[in-house]
């Protein structure tokens, strides 16, 4: 076949990414209908589903390129820098241009086994910026209070897809009301609610669906999310949320991504940023879905923040990791992850093990106690961000996984995950009270872990860390695994002293046995926090807990973590 031109090129990047963009939105789609029948599991399939269609049609898209000539040994970058310029007026006015963008890296990456950047074919910050901005109100509905509070929130309600499902659409649009009128009082304001925008589709994630925008009172602009839940008796208002901070965690990197239609991603996000200006795009993009431009965005980000600041990388606070060297930036609040070319006794993971436990995590429901975990290939940084005794360190610990050159340091596979306060720090830095909070929170985290079929293997409060909103999330996965191929049992009783003389072999130990009741061992608390652990959780060191856990998970029950505190809820109402 001859060789394409570099408008053709163009037209097969392109016409595989309208395809992507196609898989993408009818499975995120089907969360509208799914919310609805309460079909749980399959909603979890889709997000499964929705997870991998990226990769797959960029191993598609190569395929066609390899096959139109573009693909080979023999193609240079001049022809590539064409196609380039050709994809790029074909998306220029596009409202989802960003991610036509992101699509074309991905694949010339693949082709020349891209390291760091590479301008002339890629597409970097800066390209054809103003050619079009996104209008964040391009996805908002807007109403006004003038005609009175109540009959706002029911015509709110009424524009619902599930408008009909609504128990009662009067008594619901009170207690919404209710909520934002105490919500105003708490904080002290005096001037009723005068306008709301909302994002005209639903988020969709577990068994929750979720109306996002803001809410003026006069002067005060809050964020407001609206949480609907499903119940036997019909679809009611769950929650609300008017506290950036509550709708932050909502959006928190240990949450599974949302299911929300749009046709202007871009504009989305934008507007998404107006409730959470906190937090960056990357995240944003992450959050609905679009994981793979949110690390474009993240990368860009990082690479900001280095030249601006000049900051050096050093290793991350805390015990070092038997698997992991970990990295980390004094002003950015992220940690890089890179697996070691040994690793300590007693770890016999190999390193594809450990790749596999981080994907396991990226497909799996997270609920809001896993580190989200980005992977990044063939990073390259200026060579002056890592002093000498780093790179020494990395020679000597991560030799695989790094190459120097003169002007740069190429790390050539890592995971990028937000940087938290290692609990075990933690508790050693904060008064005695916040401590045993945090240690609450950590048998809380173990045991949510386990209602999303997740059991951590190492326990110790070193592999968890404390977010910035006090929330304790685990972040180690080599050991991780899935709770229902494990057997929770009892140690056997001491033989008697006859069978020990006997050589009467009495306990074997299976590589998917764990005991409970030694738990208490491996945890590394002690004292005060032990003691209160054990108040609060002391279940945990029970096999009718954890055995309880694996009969619901395999009975089919989709035991879902709640998103937000319970006393966030109205009425305790309850979904099922």
């Amino acid at each position: 076949m001859g060789m394409a031109t570099e408008p053709g090129g163009a037209d097969i990047i392109l016409r595989a990414f309208n395809g992507y963009m196609q898989a993408f939105q009818q499975i995120t789609r089907r969360a509208e209908r799914g919310f609805q029948l309460q079909n749980w599991a399959a909603l979890q399939e889709d997000s499964r589903e929705r997870l991998g269609i990226y990769r797959k049609f960029v191993e598609h898209t190569k395929k066609e390129l390899r096959a139109a000539g573009l693909q080979s040994a023999t193609v240079d970058k001049l022809l590539w820098a064409g196609i380039k310029k050709a994809y790029a007026w074909k998306i220029a006015a596009r409202p989802d241009r960003s991610l036509a963008e992101t699509y074309f890296n991905s694949i010339t990456r693949q082709v020349f086994d891209t390291v760091g950047v590479d301008p002339q074919i890629e597409f970097v910050r800066d390209d054809f910026a103003g050619l079009r901005k996104a209008n964040p109100m391009e996805v908002c509905l807007v109403g006004e209070f003038s005609e009175g509070v109540i009959e706002r929130w029911q015509a709110i309600l009424a524009k619902l897809p599930f408008g009909d499902l609504v128990r009662s659409p009067a008594r619901e649009a009170r207690r919404i009301a209710g909520a934002v009128d105490r919500h105003l009082h708490s904080a002290g304001i005096e001037n009723p609610p005068t306008r709301v925008e909302w994002v005209g589709n639903l988020f969709y994630r577990g068994k929750w669906a979720f109306l996002v925008g803001r809410l003026l009172a006069g002067p005060h602009l809050f964020p407001l999310v609206v949480s609907f839940a499903h119940t036997d008796d019909g679809i009611v208002a769950d929650a609300v949320l008017l506290d950036e901070n509550e709708v932050s965690i909502l959006f928190s990197f240990t949450r599974s991504y949302f299911h929300v239609v749009t046709e202007h991603p871009n504009a989305l996000v934008r507007f998404l940023k107006l409730v959470m200006p906190r937090k960056r795009l990357a995240e944003l993009y992450i959050a609905i879905g679009h994981n793979k431009h949110g690390k474009t965005e993240f990368y860009r980000d990082l690479q900001a923040h280095l030249n601006f600041s000049g900051e050096k990388f050093e290793v991350a606070p805390g015990k070092p990791g038997m698997v992991m060297t970990v990295l980390t930036l004094p002003g950015f609040n992220i940690v890089l992850k890179i697996i070691r070319d040994r690793f300590e006794e007693p770890k016999i993971i190999t390193r594809e093990a450990v790749k596999e436990k981080y994907h396991l995590v990226f497909k799996h429901d997270r609920g809001g106690r896993l580190a989200d975990a980005q992977e990044f290939e063939q990073l390259e940084f200026a060579k002056h961000h890592f002093p000498g005794e780093l790179i020494t360190h990395l020679e000597g610990t991560a030799s695989r996984n790094i190459s120097l050159t003169e002007r740069s340091v190429v790390i050539h596979h890592a995971y990028i995950e937000r940087k938290m306060i290692p609990l075990d720090i933690f508790v050693l830095q904060v008064e005695e009270q916040t401590a045993i909070d945090a240690v609450r929170g950590y048998g809380d985290a173990i045991k949510e872990l386990a209602a999303s079929n997740i059991f951590p293997g190492d326990m110790l409060i070193k592999n968890f860390g404390v977010t910035r909103h006090g929330r304790v999330v685990f972040y180690d996965y080599d050991e991780l695994s899935l709770l229902t191929d494990l057997n929770f049992r009892e140690p056997p009783q001491l033989p008697s002293v006859e069978d020990l003389l006997a050589g009467v072999k009495w306990f074997e130990i299976a590589e998917n046995d764990v005991f409970p009741s030694e738990m208490r061992f491996f945890l590394g608390l002690a004292g005060k926090l032990l003691e209160e652990f054990e108040r609060f959780h002391g279940d945990i060191f029970q096999v009718a807990f954890w055995r309880s856990m694996q009969e619901r998970i395999r009975s089919g029950e989709i035991v879902q973590i709640l998103p937000y505190p319970p006393e966030l809820r109205l009425d305790g109402q309850r979904a099922h």
